[in-house]
């Protein structure tokens, strides 16, 4: 019984601490007050403000980039990184082991040696640093996240699948298409999804590469405005929707997720069902 309660408590207590903080920015985005913590009665002027005070070019004019550069980073990165998965689980086992290595150094590596690294080689190169790098380096860091999702995909598929289509007259772009794609279309929206997340959460990579032509994210605004002395309070009501919109994507997912395995389950049920009758 006391073991119980002391668990539960632990976790009612890692929850509070988790989730106390956005609460509290959900809660004062509804306030007119520019301090945090400090309600002056509800009101939705912070929202707003926001879209159509004068915080609005600068703070969207940063949103709007976030997002193109999380769009662009997150479609190329699961794009080439479900190629280089699907490579590497042709590779023996061994050679297997060698490149997996290899692509968890980057996860592994700091962020922060990261974005140095990519900035050195930009300059290196001679290549002048703006929208265009700040892509690539999101790019780079996040194929390796793409890779980590989609291979326990193909590891779990059965290979003889592909090679029955072949042997069926499929081309191996067809068989790729109508059979490796859609068993690790799960892990390929999970990577999307992670490699999206990531390059609109990153810092260290980006002020490193986005230059001196006052290219701004949303992390590189808020780094910015705290310098100043404090944050922008219209934050608080940007920082509610992003929460707002990321939950409702959480449970449409989960949802389709859900109806997907039950439809699965129900055929596979049909299926053995007819096996028996048959028998």
């Amino acid at each position: 019984m006391m073991k119980r309660i002391l668990s539960t408590g632990y976790l009612v207590l890692l929850l509070i601490m988790l989730y106390a903080p956005i609460a509290i920015i959900a809660i004062f985005s509804f306030t007119e007050s520019k301090v945090l913590g400090n309600w002056t009665g509800f009101s939705t002027e912070l929202y707003t403000s926001l879209f159509s005070g004068g915080v609005r070019y600068s703070l969207v004019d940063a949103l709007k980039n976030t997002f193109i550069i999380a769009t662009i980073a997150a479609t190329v990165s699961t794009i080439l990184g479900t190629i280089a998965a699907i490579g590497i689980n042709d590779l023996s086992s061994r050679k297997r082991r060698v490149v997996n290595f290899m692509n968890n150094i980057p996860i592994l590596n700091p962020d922060i040696i990261t974005g140095i690294s990519l900035f050195l080689l930009f300059v290196s190169l001679g290549i002048s640093q703006g929208y265009m790098t700040v892509i690539l380096a999101h790019i780079a860091f996040c194929t390796p996240y793409v890779v980590l999702s989609v291979m326990p995909r193909l590891t779990q598929m059965n290979p003889n699948i592909y090679e029955a289509a072949l042997d069926l007259g499929a081309t191996p772009m067809q068989a790729m298409r109508r059979i490796i794609i859609p068993e690790i279309r799960p892990g390929m929206i999970s990577g999307f999804i992670l490699a999206f997340t990531l390059s609109i959460d990153d810092f260290a990579v980006t002020i490193f590469t986005n230059g001196t032509d006052g290219l701004q994210t949303l992390s590189t605004y808020i780094y910015a405005d705290a310098r100043k002395g404090g944050l922008t309070p219209e934050l608080r009501a940007l920082s509610t929707i992003i929460l707002v919109v990321v939950v409702v994507l959480l449970i449409v997912v989960n949802y389709r997720a859900r109806r997907q395995a039950k439809r699965a389950e129900k055929q596979a049920t049909q299926v053995t069902i007819k096996t028996r009758e048959r028998r």
